[in-house]
C-alpha cells in the first residue's frame, strides 16, 4: 500500500499546482480548455513581487491572498511497488477534502467527472456520493471568456 500523506497548500506548491492543472487537463483529453493567460486579473491584479511570472503571481494571489477564491490540498505519495490505482490513495484525498469541508462550515462538496471516468465515478459512489446527473438530471453548464466579456459589455 502507497504512503500518502495529505496537507495544506502552501505558496511554495504553486508551481507544481499549475503542473497538476497542465496534466490532469491532459488525461482528461482536454489540454486545448487549459487557456493559462500571461495576463494578470483584470478586476483585482495582485501586488507586484519579485522574480514571479504574472501566472504564479495570480495563482498566489488567488489562492493565499488576503480573500482565497480556492483552497488546495497536496497529497505527497510514495507508491508501493506497481499500480497507483488501488492503493487507496483516492479514498484517502477524499475523505480529506470531507473533513476539511465540514471544518470550514460546508454541508456538502461537488465533484466534476468526464463521462468516460467510470473508475471515479465507481468510487465516489462507493464512498456515498449522489450523481446528481443519475438522480436530479442535472446538466452542468459554463461560460467561456469570449461569453463572459460579451455579457460584461467588455
Amino acid at each position: 500500500m502507497a504512503s500518502t500523506r495529505i496537507r495544506e497548500a502552501t505558496e511554495r506548491d504553486c508551481g507544481d499546482i499549475l503542473r497538476m492543472i497542465r496534466e490532469l487537463a491532459e488525461y482528461e483529453k482536454l489540454s486545448h480548455q487549459v487557456k493559462i493567460s500571461e495576463e494578470v486579473s483584470l478586476c483585482r491584479p495582485p501586488p507586484p513581487r519579485p522574480n514571479l511570472t504574472p501566472i504564479s503571481t495570480a495563482l498566489r494571489a488567488d489562492g493565499f491572498g488576503e480573500n482565497p477564491s480556492f483552497h488546495c490540498l497536496v497529497a505527497e505519495v510514495i507508491p508501493a511497488p506497481g499500480e497507483l490505482q488501488g492503493q487507496g490513495i483516492g479514498t484517502k484525498i477524499i475523505k480529506k477534502v470531507a473533513e476539511v469541508a465540514l471544518c470550514k462550515g460546508c454541508s456538502q462538496f461537488r465533484l466534476a467527472v468526464l463521462d468516460w471516468n467510470k473508475k471515479a465515478m465507481d468510487l465516489y459512489k462507493s464512498l456515498g456520493a449522489q450523481d446528481l446527473t443519475e438522480l436530479e438530471g442535472w446538466h452542468s453548464f459554463r461560460f467561456e471568456e469570449a461569453a463572459m466579456r460579451e455579457l460584461a459589455g467588455w
